[in-house]
């Protein structure tokens, strides 16, 4: 953590927390972007295909505009088929599909353990990994959360309970997908944009098939759905990967990993504000407790990692958000 404290004190705030504060509203107010798609009509799996597509062109975009070279070996764009699947096409069709079930408020909830099941995955899949108690009673801390959000004590609560597991079943999948991206990605030396690109290029690809022969011919919604689905795409799974980078290479990414904290809170405000959910005490108290176990999995200092510290070139990742390879921890992704 020195090294994050030592980047707050010689960075100006104002080079980048206008930039952090915006990523957070992106991704937050993406779960409300979502449940108006999918009130209007547009099946979960088209959702999903709109946000990649719409993030693709951007990512793309950038490519080009920034003269960024291609990776040749076929064993990266099998890597990335893969991360693509699991960390845009699979998480995306089932946060709009649970939002069928459940509020935006607490979807956006759901979303913030995203970090307590990516140290589940690390702890199975990298072997070099141990936990020990404070990370076991982080996860501990975050499962209570998880209990307290779903209000175990009520009976009568089965759309919330399903529309949970579905969106926890997406987190699960963020997770896994963070710690593939650490055992096989996180060392090539190919621009992050690039990787990131061609990952959601191939989930548009997925989720253009997948969609089809689930829910055949695309609804468009009207004109106000449609117009959530571009931003939701273009802003959420483009442009929003260009200012988080911005932020890690200023501050690194341990500071960069805190917006996951303020992504329930914009969900809360855009759903209760805007459209009109409620926000029952449980939800705050499990909320707070899911990020008090995040907090508690973070035991120490990361440890250098190229393209993390300040004024570096960013380690390639494929998703915003997602660059913090030190000590298992990854950070949460947008929704």
């Amino acid at each position: 953590m020195a090294s994050s404290v030592n980047a707050l004190s010689a960075v100006p705030a104002k080079s980048w927390v206008p930039q952090f504060v915006i990523c957070s509203m992106v991704w937050g107010s993406g779960f409300a972007l979502i449940k108006i798609g999918v009130e209007a009509g547009i099946a979960p799996g088209w959702v999903a295909f709109w946000r990649c597509f719409f993030g693709a062109l951007v990512l793309w975009g950038l490519v080009l505009l920034r003269r960024l070279g291609m990776p040749r070996d076929l064993r990266v764009w099998g890597h990335a088929l893969v991360v693509g699947t699991v960390l845009n096409a699979f998480p995306f069709i089932m946060f709009a599909w649970g939002e069928q079930y459940i509020d935006s408020v607490t979807a956006g909830v759901w979303n913030s353990t995203i970090p307590l099941f990516t140290l589940v995955w690390v702890l199975v899949m990298l072997p070099d990994e141990k936990p020990n108690l404070r990370r076991l009673l982080g996860i501990a801390t975050g499962l209570c959360g998880a209990l307290v959000v779903l209000g175990v004590w009520s009976s009568g609560q089965s759309s919330l309970m399903k529309g949970s597991v579905i969106c926890l079943a997406a987190t699960a999948s963020y997770g896994l997908g963070c710690t593939y991206t650490r055992r096989y990605l996180s060392g090539e030396d190919i621009p992050a944009i690039t990787l990131t690109a061609i990952q959601v290029s191939w989930a548009a690809l997925e989720l253009a098939l997948v969609a089809a022969l689930l829910s055949g011919a695309p609804h468009w919604g009207g004109k106000g759905p449609m117009a959530a689905m571009v931003v939701l795409g273009a802003l959420g799974t483009g442009l929003a990967y260009m200012w988080n980078l911005s932020v890690v290479r200023a501050v690194g990414s341990t500071v960069a990993s805190t917006v996951a904290y303020l992504t329930p809170l914009w969900a809360a405000i855009v759903g209760v504000f805007f459209l009109h959910e409620s926000l029952g005490w449980n939800t705050v108290v499990g909320a707070l407790l899911i990020v008090s176990g995040v907090l508690l999995t973070r035991t120490a200092p990361p440890r250098p990692v190229a393209g993390n510290e300040p004024g570096a070139e960013a380690e390639p990742v494929l998703l915003p958000a997602e660059d913090e390879k030190a000590e298992g921890t990854v950070q949460p992704s947008r929704p």
